[in-house]
Formats: structure tokens, C-alpha cells, sequence
């Protein structure tokens, strides 16, 4: 891997730099001005379910704190930021009756924003589905597509004179995947069935929520966030080959696919032996309705190495020994793979990489400085991956650094930091870590 590049890296003049969080992580509120409650309360507040008991109920304090936040986010140079919508803090049901205090603070939040000069991206849904919605089926119910539509139309009419670009969804694989077939997310379920269903209802969601959005948005761009993971073989066997190839159409091509206009790949149909009769008349051509981009979130690769073949190559692929603290490779060449291949196999418009990070632990010197510069160093080599992809020719319009402060991180609680903003849980001090004075080094450069 080349560390040291010689010479500067510049990105074009109307490149988008920015952070990401989501409503679950960051906002707290939980149960304030008539929000409802989420499958995310639900989960965390059974036993057994998340690290050390944590819960989301209070986090950051963002619901409070917005105005120190985009502050901060100010500080930093951020030109955009991208955040998500909690559904059950504007529709405590689910459906029904709106609650105004919810629309009011996203309003607030992104006339904050537009004064500072930093350009909203909203994200519909960011996994906090809410809990009167699961009981009545959840994603596997047909149902719930039809109530995000409806969601949809609520929040647009509410803020789309002034937020021009919208994600229908945040990373559906992990929502049907992780939230129904392994059980780690909310709700927790573990059945088939019930993740092939709700993973379609998502994507069904997605493309019936396309013209809603362009109806009240006319003037803006629409789209989706999938976490991708370029898949890679072990070896040149047969059976690492395969299993890379499963792993690709499980991850990446049951979700691109159908966007592009090419239906559910038919080897990962065959793979699970399911009729897919939740599928319709019409259902493929509503998810493939036209996107203006794709958010690409990433962090990591697939090495695949199937160890219970009878015969195997030796290994020509072997995984790195620079590992974060969710244990996952850091494999920044791999980002410039991704991106020529979604550019040149899948041609959407317009690709910005919505998520891209690493926890590592904070070393806070007695002076109160937080350095972080392994962040900084993994930051680095993945935007001279994407600079180097623009040369290629790629489409990337923006890059967004997940996360802008640190925050509660799912099932795995409190123990791990994303942030280019420190936050102490107990007093909620916000403080900017090294890497964000770096980051802000590269806005204002607009590059390396």
C-alpha cells in the first residue's frame, strides 16, 4: 500500500465534505415531546441484548444540544451533514396523528444548519422503526412499505422547501439481515423468512417513497444508502471463488440489482430455496423507480476462505494486521475497487460515500487534547483512494466521515468511539479530537 503518496491530493471544487450520525445514536429524548417509542427502545431495554445494559435513551443529548452541535459541526468547516429522521418522533404510532413538537425540531435543526452555511442530507430511516409498527408485522409485513410512504410524505411536505437531498433508507442489509434472520439488532428476530420478507419490503418502500419525494422536492436529489463490502477471494480455488461469490450476491447484488432494474440475482435465489412469494405483480419495476445517487457506506472488505473444502489453494489474500476496535480489517485500497465497480457494473448518476470511519480507543493527554491519529491516518488513506477513483472516472460528489461525534453504537453500547467530536456520557462535554482539526485541515485545502 502506497502511505506516502508524492505530491498533493486535490479533490474537484464541488466535492461535498461532511459527517454522518443517526437519530437512534446521538439525539437521547427518548421519551420528550410525544415521541414514540422505537424497536431500538424495545431491544435495549431487554436484558441481554446490548453490551453493559447501554441504552440510546439519553446518549449525546443531541435532541438538547443541537445548537453547541452544528457549532461544532460550524468549527470544523463541515459544508454538509447528513442525519436521520426518527419516525416514531413524528409518528409515535407509526401512522396517524402527527406529532408537530417532532417536525419542529427537525425543522429548527436544519434552519440551523442552512444558517451556518452546512447543506442537509436526510436519511428517512436509520433503523428506529417504531415499535407500534413491529407489533403489527414489522418489515415483514407488507403493511409497513405503505406506512413509510405515508412517513415520507409527512416529513417532505414538512422540510423539503429547504432540504434538497433525501435517502429513502440506511443500509437495508442490516436492518433485514441483522434485525431478522441473526438477531444481534432490533428487534431481534431469527427466522428466514421473515428477513428475505422484510428485506423486499424495504426495497419496496424505497421505490414507492421515489415519487413521493420528487413530487414535494421537485428541485432535489433522491436516493438510498447500502453498506457495501468489496468480497475477495482467499485463493484462486474454486471454493473460495464460490464462497466470495455467495457473499457478494448476500450483501451486495440482492440489493443493487433490483435498483439497477435487474430483478434478485437468481444464484442467491436458488441459494434460498424460497418461492419469494411476498413478491408482486409490479414490485420490481416500483424499487427500481430512477434514483439521483447512491450513498455508499464503507468499512471493510470480505476475504473469503472456505475451510471445509476437500482440496484448497495456498492463501494469496491473508487478512490485514491493522485491525479497529469492531475488529474489522482496514482495507483502504479495497474503497477504490468498490467505487469502479458500482461506477462502471451498476451506472447511477451519482455516488457519494455516506459512511466512512473507524472506532479506535482516544488517548486524552493531561492537557485535555484527544488524539486519535490512527483515525487520522485511516481517514487519510481512504480519501486518497477516492481521489485516485475520481481520475478513474468515477462520479463521487461527496464524502461524509461517520461519525461527526461519538455515540451510541447499537448492540455494541458505549465502548466503542467513531466521533471527530469526543463526548464525555456524563457530563456530555463536547470536545474536538485531533482528527477533527485535521479534517478541517482538508476542507479548506479540498484535498490532502
Amino acid at each position: 500500500m502506497n502511505k506516502f503518496p508524492t505530491g498533493p491530493i486535490h479533490f474537484p471544487t464541488d466535492f461535498i465534505w461532511g459527517a454522518a450520525t443517526s437519530s437512534y445514536q446521538i439525539e437521547g429524548g427518548s421519551d420528550l415531546d410525544g415521541k414514540g417509542e422505537s424497536i431500538w427502545d424495545r431491544f435495549c431495554h431487554t436484558p441481554g441484548k446490548v453490551y453493559n445494559g447501554d441504552t440510546g435513551d439519553v446518549s449525546a443529548n443531541h435532541y438538547q444540544y443541537w445548537r453547541e452541535d452544528i457549532q461544532l459541526m460550524k468549527d470544523i468547516g463541515l459544508q454538509a451533514y447528513r442525519f436521520s429522521i426518527s419516525w416514531p418522533r413524528i409518528l409515535p404510532n407509526g401512522t396517524g396523528e402527527v406529532n408537530q413538537k417532532g417536525i419542529d425540531f427537525y425543522s429548527r435543526l436544519v434552519d440551523g444548519l442552512l444558517e451556518a452555511g452546512i447543506q442537509p442530507f436526510v436519511t428517512l430511516y436509520h433503523w428506529d422503526l417504531p415499535q407500534a409498527l413491529q407489533d403489527r408485522g414489522g418489515w415483514p409485513a407488507r403493511e409497513t412499505a405503505d406506512a413509510f410512504v405515508n412517513y415520507t410524505e409527512v416529513v417532505t411536505q414538512a422540510l423539503g422547501d429547504r432540504v434538497k437531498h433525501w435517502m429513502t433508507f440506511n443500509e437495508p442489509w442490516v436492518s433485514a439481515w441483522l434485525g431478522y434472520f441473526t438477531g444481534e439488532h432490533a428487534p431481534g428476530h431469527q427466522d428466514l423468512d421473515e428477513m428475505l420478507s422484510a428485506a423486499h419490503h424495504l426495497l419496496l418502500a424505497h421505490g414507492a417513497a421515489v415519487p413521493v419525494i420528487r413530487n414535494n422536492v421537485p428541485e432535489g436529489e433522491v436516493g438510498i444508502v447500502l453498506n457495501l463490502y468489496p468480497m475477495y477471494a482467499a485463493s484462486a480455488s474454486e471454493a473460495d471463488r464460490g464462497l466470495a461469490r455467495l457473499w457478494d450476491g448476500l450483501q451486495n447484488r440482492w440489493y443493487l440489482d433490483p435498483l439497477a432494474g435487474r430483478g434478485y440475482p437468481q444464484d442467491i435465489v436458488r441459494h434460498f430455496g424460497s418461492a419469494l412469494d411476498f413478491v408482486r405483480d409490479g414490485d420490481m419495476e416500483t424499487i427500481a423507480a430512477p434514483i439521483d445517487l447512491l450513498g455508499l457506506n464503507y468499512y471493510k472488505r470480505g476475504l473469503w476462505r472456505d475451510k471445509d473444502a476437500v482440496e484448497n489453494f495456498p492463501q494469496t489474500h491473508t487478512r490485514s494486521d491493522w485491525i479497529t476496535e469492531m475488529d474489522w480489517e482496514v482495507t483502504p485500497e479495497e474503497l477504490y475497487d468498490l467505487l469502479i465497480r458500482v461506477q462502471y457494473d451498476y451506472k447511477f448518476p451519482k455516488l457519494y460515500i455516506t459512511e466512512n470511519g473507524a472506532a479506535f480507543p482516544d488517548k486524552i493527554t493531561s492537557e485535555g487534547e484527544i488524539l486519535d491519529m490512527e483515525r487520522i491516518e485511516y481517514l487519510r488513506l481512504h480519501f486518497i483512494q477516492a481521489a485516485k477513483a475520481i481520475q478513474a472516472g468515477v462520479n463521487l460528489a461527496g464524502y461524509f466521515v461517520w461519525s461527526f461525534m461519538d455515540n451510541f453504537e447499537w448492540a455494541r453500547g458505549y465502548r466503542m468511539r467513531f466521533g471527530l467530536v469526543h463526548v464525555d456520557f456524563e457530563t456530555l462535554e463536547r470536545r474536538l479530537k485531533h482528527s477533527a482539526v485535521w479534517y478541517q485541515n482538508v476542507i479548506e485545502n479540498h484535498g490532502l
